[in-house]
């Protein structure tokens, strides 16, 4: 089943909002390509947070 911005892993429900619908958008693409449901949410979950870094960006909500 696909995750959306809304309807998301609760492991992600601490990330702020661009990390998460990028994990959010990789682990659905990874569960097209036949990855389980563990396995595409943590490399999901690494990706975005690299994503985020590699940009400036909040990684997890309650950041300064």
């Amino acid at each position: 089943m696909p995750w959306t911005k809304s309807d998301y892993p609760p492991s992600l429900k601490n990330f702020s909002a661009p990390v998460r619908n990028k994990a959010v958008e990789i682990a659905n693409a990874l569960l097209e390509e036949g990855r389980e449901e563990g396995s595409a949410i943590a490399i999901a979950t690494a990706k975005a947070e690299e994503w985020a870094q590699n940009r400036g960006k909040k990684v997890k909500k309650n950041e300064s």
